[in-house]
């Protein structure tokens, strides 16, 4: 019932009818006129995405090297290099005598072997580029058309649909192309429209690029030809099946054309597909598997269906914010990011893994998901009213083999319960990292998660789910704290890098966002026992009474209670300001002091070091503000000119050259809108943060807690 009266919530005006959806998705079309290489373009499903140029296809994937590359990535699409040195994991152990104790870390350190094994086991495995499927396209002279033969550019995404129109000419003759991705296959399907077909012109290749292993993979390494095989593995009228492989890694793409064209070897790792010159129309389909298809790949008018099927249902679904009745042109701009944030989080953080940072399209720390950006990525679904999409992901986290390895980590290092991995993989293997290893505030994720499924669905089923999951955590969480003798208090570290990147993991213990976040996932714990009818837990109920207060100094919050100069080593004023997130992200949970924090906000707002931030400290930074009562402040911190706070014409949070997409900010930027407009348990007002003035209709929202 909640969830139903939610739908009729909306602010500041009164509505008779729902807001009209369509309307709202269709008037934040994305449109390209040039070979911008950061106006790339994606159709995909969450588990699968295919990154576009102006051509509709992957034509000029190096053109866009340097910008949004041309990705086509997977799930299941990963690779790792033999092992021949025979590197150990144990090799990139380093102990730490903490608190009185030796605790062993996966990190980087001047000793025989670590250095080597520790670069092999965070390059390996890696995520795949899965090939480049683009245009061939030739001049009437008989030569390759480039980038710049490309003229009159008109290329349009309609998110409501799924699909990219893209129509270009070379020497004065049209090209039509019409791109769409499958919503439940790993599958892209194009129509092309040209008199080029007729005349032999206009060809589709297939190329198959090698993977750097490197930080980043951009899909242009054509190089080490001699590495990797590829063939086609049969062809029949209209069909063929394509093999690549790669040491022990193989995978199949299936394309299906209409006509009677071939498909033929061209440079190392190319197919060329020539149509039979019989039709200006060709229309191509093409699925990437990790198996071999028993079925025929869907074709395109298969796909095309699918699509005008599947995305209005996600956008009819969940939640909406129509902000068009707000003459300020801020809120423009603010539905435009809302809009497309929506369909590139449905694109690249819909899937049954937590995503990597720059989703499905590049590779960035070697294709790994982070979890401490999990709920970055994920939290906003069940905001937004689709609980079920974020727990596709959280099926991960079930995975015996993930939680294997969290509970290894646990014990190695002297702890109950399950430590939950920072950068990992599909396996749930632990990718050292001399930060990474140290980061503590991914652990309440899963609980954060659990809880967030149990408020969309409240019953017993729920309950058993994620039982185990909240209880191993909780167990780690209760014996991680140290107690400190003297003071009668339990501290979170040493041994700690906060969610600020910016302190020493020797020297730093109790920072404010962890302490916030541990006492809430906690006692949200307990309540998981109290459901089912359990006592509540002695020794978690121990940690609770008598973790230490949040750290303050000259009325502010600190940092860390280690991080005495906070606010005056310029160093520390740089990166994350993730102090505010103890009320923002985090509920009021009693240990908070409203007048405090406000404090701290007012002297961050105003002496933070904003260019050296990140995408989503722009959102946790809107939660803050309207937790505190500052409505024009949220919408002012979403809206902040910094360059990381730049949201491109397609809707991608760009950081910097080597990041140009950044899906945390993103999620986070949902999160934050969510939290304006359907606010949070205990809120006094509805849409705290809202300003005085905009009219804005929301419906499908939930309450954060």
């Amino acid at each position: 019932m909640a969830r139903v009266a939610a739908l009729l919530l909306f602010a500041f005006t009164s509505q008779a009818q729902p807001i009209n959806r369509q309307a709202v998705v269709e008037r934040h079309k994305v449109v390209v006129t040039n070979t911008d290489s950061l106006n790339s373009l994606s159709v995909g499903n969450g588990k699968f995405a295919f990154t576009v140029d102006v051509t509709g296809l992957q034509t000029f994937p190096q053109h866009y090297e340097k910008g949004l590359p041309l990705g086509t990535e997977s799930e299941w699409g990963w690779h790792r290099f033999p092992n021949k040195e025979g590197y150990r994991f144990e090799q990139s152990l380093r102990e730490y005598t903490l608190n009185g104790r030796k605790v062993s870390y996966a990190v980087q350190v001047k000793t025989p072997g670590n250095k080597e094994a520790v670069d092999y086991f965070r390059a390996n495995p890696h995520r795949l580029q899965l090939g480049n499927l683009g245009f061939l396209i030739l001049k009437k002279n008989g030569q390759p058309a480039g980038v710049r033969d490309l003229k009159n550019i008109q290329q349009v995404l309609n998110p409501w649909t799924g699909e990219i129109k893209s129509h270009f000419t070379v020497e004065g003759t049209a090209v039509d192309v019409l791109t769409v991705g499958h919503q439940t296959q790993d599958a892209v399907a194009a129509k092309v429209t040209s008199e080029l077909l007729k005349a032999g012109r206009l060809k589709v290749a297939l190329r198959f690029p090698f993977p750097t292993a490197g930080w980043a993979d951009m899909a242009v390494d054509y190089s080490h030809d001699d590495a990797h095989k590829s063939a086609i593995a049969e062809q029949k009228s209209g069909h063929a099946l394509l093999t690549h492989q790669l040491d022990t890694t193989k995978y199949f793409v299936a394309l299906n054309w209409t006509g009677a064209g071939v498909l033929a070897a061209g440079r190392p790792h190319e197919f060329i597909l020539a149509p039979d010159r019989k039709s200006a129309v060709l229309e191509l389909g093409c699925e990437f598997a990790p198996l071999r298809a028993k079925a025929a790949a869907p074709t395109f008018t298969t796909t095309l269906a699918n699509s005008r099927q599947q995305w209005p249902a996600f956008w009819r679904s969940g939640g909406a914010v129509d902000f068009g009745g707000t003459p300020d042109p801020r809120a423009k701009e603010l539905e435009r990011r809302v809009v497309l944030s929506q369909y590139l989080t449905k694109i690249h953080n819909a899937g049954s893994q937590p995503p990597q940072e720059t989703g499905l399209l590049l590779n960035s720390w070697y294709g790994r998901p982070h979890l401490e950006m999990h709920w970055w990525h994920a939290a906003h679904f069940a905001l937004w009213g689709r609980p079920e999409i974020l727990e596709k992901s959280l099926t991960w986290y079930a995975r015996p083999d993930v939680q294997a390895v969290a509970r290894g980590i646990a014990q190695r290092q002297g702890y109950a319960g399950w430590r939950w991995q920072k950068m990992t993989d599909p396996w749930g293997e632990e990718g050292p990292s001399s930060v990474g290893a140290f980061l503590i505030w991914q652990q309440p994720h899963t609980i954060y998660f659990a809880e967030e499924a149990y408020r969309a669905h409240p019953n017993a089923a729920t309950l058993k789910l994620y039982q185990e999951r909240v209880a191993q955590t909780a167990e780690f969480m209760a014996s991680y704290p140290f107690f400190e003798q003297d003071k009668g208090r339990f501290i979170l570290g040493k041994g700690v890098i906060p969610a600020q990147e910016r302190f020493k993991a020797e020297e730093t213990f109790n920072p404010t966002f962890e302490l916030v976040y541990w006492h809430w996932a906690l006692n949200v714990a307990q309540k998981w026992r109290e459901r089912q009818g359990q006592p509540r837990n002695a020794k978690w109920d121990e940690v609770l009474a008598k973790l230490s207060k949040l750290p303050e100094a000259n009325g502010v919050y600190l940092a860390a209670e280690s991080a005495l100069d906070s606010y005056t080593n310029p160093e520390f004023k740089t990166d994350h300001p993730s102090v505010l997130a103890a009320l923002g992200v985090m509920p009021a949970t009693g240990q908070q002091d409203a007048a405090t924090m406000r404090r701290t906000f007012d002297l961050i707002w105003k002496d933070w070091s904003w260019n050296d931030t990140w995408g989503w400290d722009f959102p946790m930074t809107s939660m803050t503000a309207t937790r505190l009562g500052l409505p024009d402040k949220a919408v002012d911190a979403l809206l902040m000119k910094v360059q990381k706070n730049t949201y491109l014409p397609n809707g991608h949070n760009y950081q910097e050259g080597r990041l140009p997409l950044y899906l945390p900010g993103n999620g986070g930027l949902l999160a934050a809108v969510a939290l304006m407009c359907a606010g949070y348990d205990g809120a006094k007002e509805s849409n705290p943060g809202i300003p005085k003035g905009w009219k804005v209709k929301w419906e499908g929202l939930q309450k954060m807690p």
